[in-house]
C-alpha cells in the first residue's frame, strides 16, 4: 500500500482498532451489503467505496466483530 493509500486511510483508522467490549464498530451484512456500523451513534459509518476493502480487511484481523443481524439499538 502506498503512502498516499495510507493517508487517504487515516481517518478510518479507529475502526481496526481493537474492539472494546461492547465493540462500537461492528461489520454489518444487511442483504447483499457489507457496511461498517457505529453502535454508538446507531448509524452505518460511511466508508467510501474505494476504501471499504481494506477498511473491513483490517477490521476483521482486528477482530471487529461481523453479523447479518441489525447490530443497533431501536430507533424511535
Amino acid at each position: 500500500m502506498s503512502a498516499g493509500e495510507e493517508k487517504d486511510l487515516a481517518p478510518f483508522a479507529a475502526l481496526w482498532a481493537a474492539p472494546a467490549s461492547p465493540p462500537r464498530w461492528v461489520i454489518w451484512h444487511p442483504d447483499a451489503d457489507t457496511m461498517v456500523f457505529d453502535t454508538e451513534s446507531n448509524v452505518p459509518v460511511d466508508v467510501d467505496d474505494a476504501s471499504l476493502d481494506e477498511v473491513l480487511r483490517r477490521m476483521r484481523e482486528a477482530g471487529a466483530p461481523e453479523s447479518a443481524d441489525y447490530p443497533g439499538r431501536a430507533c424511535g
